[in-house]
């Protein structure tokens, strides 16, 4: 790929900053813990395991910074750290995943000095960011066998290497499938009202010349309907134990398109996205977000001074919409609840 989504380098977390994509490829360093924080919360990186990087790297950025004389005196403190970095976006599941990874890391290494213990963290976050690498090509690999021989694929928003540390998770699966030459051509939904699809996934797919045509969220039934859709694949935020699924908002249109049309619908995502303490989809909490990301476009007002918004940013598919779930150990159907359960080994 010929761009970087998040790093560390020269102690500082360097990521891209996907609000100006694709007018400009910006990257923005970032030397303290509240800065990653406003970053997530600003949109400027996003996607789950993304944001669980950025959030793991801004724990490690904090833990530099904490001047404490005692181990519980130090953890306190990286307490507080986390609970800001928690506190920037609530569906994304990968988000919690990452601190209390963390958070476990200092506890495991409480005897040390605290220096031996600010450089493990940040060692852990280089590792989150390097596994995340790996688990997306195994997530690509699993899926891309689930693709036909120059199918046409719907995806819905961005949850591709800009989503993750790198390749993706949905786009991972569209990558191995073109990478391994069969033939495929993307369609991207546009994804309102942050436009991730047109946006970000667009830029992406071009950038690897993988051939997409984009088009407005509201086409995708007429294009299942005279059968120009073949394939659906689609990221997640979450996913509680009976497999319903929180994505990105549309995305549970799409799949009820699809099951209408006999198209098949996967999700694609890394086993930290699961959330098997949640019984099902009702379970999961919705972010809400401003109002002017309905009434705005790019700072130009598109509705009426006034007008009352709803702009919940994810919705949930219920698990009797998908097909399958895509992870780096393979895909799952069927009884999501016991596969699910299994798949980690409970």
């Amino acid at each position: 790929m010929s761009f970087r989504t998040i790093e560390w380098r020269d102690n500082k977390v360097i990521m891209i900053d996907q609000t100006k994509l694709p007018g400009e490829e910006v990257y923005n360093e970032y030397t303290d813990f509240t800065g990653v924080a406003e970053a997530i919360r600003g949109m400027i990186v996003r996607g789950a395991p993304a944001i669980g990087v950025a959030a793991a790297m801004g724990v490690a950025l904090g833990a530099r910074d904490i001047i404490a004389d005692t181990f519980d005196s130090f953890y306190r403190q990286l307490e507080n750290v986390c609970d800001v970095l928690g506190r920037t976006r609530p569906t994304a599941v990968n988000l919690f995943w990452a601190l209390e990874r963390m958070k476990k890391v200092a506890q495991q290494h409480k005897e040390l000095d605290l220096n031996s213990i600010r450089e493990i963290l940040k060692a852990e976050a280089i590792s989150i960011e390097q596994d995340d690498l790996k688990i997306c090509k195994e997530i690509g690999k699993h899926g891309g066998a689930l693709v036909k021989e120059g199918a046409s694929i719907l995806t819905h928003c961005n949850a591709g290497g800009l989503a993750t540390a790198g390749y993706g998770t949905a786009l991972g699966v569209i990558r191995a499938a073109h990478e391994a030459g069969k033939g495929i051509k993307v369609f991207a939904d546009e994804t309102r009202p942050w436009l991730q699809g047109a946006r970000l996934t667009a830029w992406e797919l071009m950038k690897d010349s993988i051939p997409v045509t984009l088009i407005t969220d509201n086409m995708a039934g007429w294009l299942m309907r005279t059968g120009q859709i073949d394939f659906v694949v689609v990221g997640a935020d979450r996913i509680a134990a009976n497999g319903d699924t929180a994505n990105k908002i549309g995305t549970y249109s799409v799949a009820v398109l699809a099951k209408e049309n006999r198209i098949p619908f996967y999700v694609a995502a890394p086993i930290s996205t699961l959330d098997l303490k949640l019984a099902s989809g009702d379970d999961i909490p919705i972010e809400e977000r401003a109002s002017t990301e309905v009434t705005h476009i790019q700072g130009v007002r598109i509705a009426p001074e006034g007008v009352k918004v709803r702009n919940p940013a994810f919705d949930v598919t219920p698990a009797r919409y998908i097909t399958g779930i895509i992870t780096e150990k393979g895909v799952i159907r069927g009884d999501y609840e016991k596969e699910l359960r299994a798949l980690v080994g409970l």
